[in-house]
């Protein structure tokens, strides 16, 4: 193999060399050659080799086409080409999820960072079972249910509209009201996510994929999980002696706050023998994992710049000085230390109602710090030639 290589790699520089100094100048080919090889070489050992994956559908948009989205499996592939419109609502629903994401960790190390035109979204880090992963896992396959039950309660599909079990009489803790209204359709937002989401990780057997699975499971429940009842009075004077009410999603916020607390309190497992399910590695834990996340691997620090990790590690981040959580500079900067920089800033202030009907506002400058994390300092041996 390596021989064949290294004739591919003389070929293509011997052809360089005929296009740019003639073809009677082969004495340089041979350095030239070697310089190609390392070239290579180098290319292939800093290039991210990362499974694609259809969290990328967000950043297509309007663009989706089934064949053309990279990182399908073939059952994901299908349910694209049976049900264009509902990839749309996935599209735009990738966004929103991956928005959350960068949200809930705005104020941490690793920040749910997402890279221009790569089809993984996010990198290398996606590759190791950590946290973040089992994290990014839950809120996306949320994400899915989030965006089709919403889609359809809207009436944007063929294919379903609201709950329609949801019919006749019933009862909460203020008496009886009829269902009406349009129920969303939770069920089957759940249903069809989880065959879409799924479908790659039940092709493999392994702990990766069980973790995968079980944390997808636990994004779609986070959405079920804050079902909120709403009604419409009718009566005397809005009096409420009778009442429709349908149930209803809550804002996704909600959905990634949960998902957050989670994170923070993830179970660390293995698989066990048969390759059926997990093992809590702390022998101490008692309860269930049924609604935790779960991760298999350790974290990195995520304070330097790591190609291999997936880190873009904590240098040039804004930090709070007086902080000492998460977003303090201390623990941000990871000790490396912090710049400051004075910074004008332009704010709407001395706001009037204006009759009728606006609000006038002046425009304030403000001079603030903004304190950012030093880069890594390269140790002097290395500036020694």
């Amino acid at each position: 193999m390596k021989r064949r290589n290294t004739m591919t790699s003389t070929g293509l520089s011997e052809k360089a060399m005929r296009i740019r100094n003639g073809a009677g100048n082969h004495h340089h080919s041979k350095p030239i050659s070697k310089i190609y090889f390392i070239f290579i070489l180098l290319l292939l050992i800093f290039t991210p080799i990362v499974d694609s994956s259809w969290w990328y559908i967000g950043a297509l948009g309007a663009r989706v086409i089934c064949d053309n989205i990279p990182g399908l499996v073939n059952k994901q592939r299908q349910l694209c080409q049976r049900h264009p419109d509902l990839m749309q609502s996935i599209s735009e629903g990738a966004k929103e999820w991956i928005k959350e994401c960068q949200h809930q960790f705005r104020h941490h190390r690793w920040n749910c960072s997402t890279l221009d035109r790569d089809h993984t979204v996010f990198g290398r880090v996606m590759l190791r079972s950590s946290r973040e992963a089992a994290f990014v896992y839950a809120i996306s396959s949320a994400g899915v249910v989030y965006a089709i039950t919403r889609a359809c309660s809207q009436g944007e599909m063929k294919i379903c509209t609201c709950d329609s079990q949801k019919r006749g009489q019933d009862s909460d803790d203020k008496g009886n009201f009829d269902w009406g209204g349009c129920s969303d359709n939770i069920n089957y937002g759940i249903k069809f996510a989880k065959a879409f989401v799924d479908a790659r990780e039940r092709m493999v057997k392994d702990a990766r994929a069980l973790m995968n699975l079980h944390n997808n499971r636990c994004g779609r429940m986070a959405v079920k999980r804050f079902m909120k009842l709403e009604c419409k009075c009718h009566g005397v004077s809005g009096s409420c002696s009778l009442r429709t009410c349908w149930l209803a999603m809550s804002d996704f916020r909600r959905t990634g706050d949960y998902l957050r607390k989670k994170y923070n309190t993830a179970v660390e497992v293995t698989m066990n023998q048969d390759g059926t399910g997990f093992i809590v590695a702390d022998k101490d834990f008692k309860g269930s994992t049924k609604n935790e996340l779960v991760f298999v691997e350790n974290s990195p620090d995520y304070c330097l710049m790591d190609r291999a990790a997936g880190s873009l590690g904590t240098a040039g981040r804004v930090c709070n000085k007086s902080s000492r959580g998460i977003d303090g500079c201390e623990v941000m900067c990871c000790g490396r230390g912090y710049d400051t920089m004075r910074v004008k800033r332009v704010t709407k202030c001395e706001c009037k109602f204006k009759w009728c009907c606006a609000v006038e506002c002046k425009d304030c400058e403000n001079v603030v710090d903004v304190h950012t994390c030093k880069p890594h300092k390269r140790p002097d041996w290395l500036d020694v030639t």
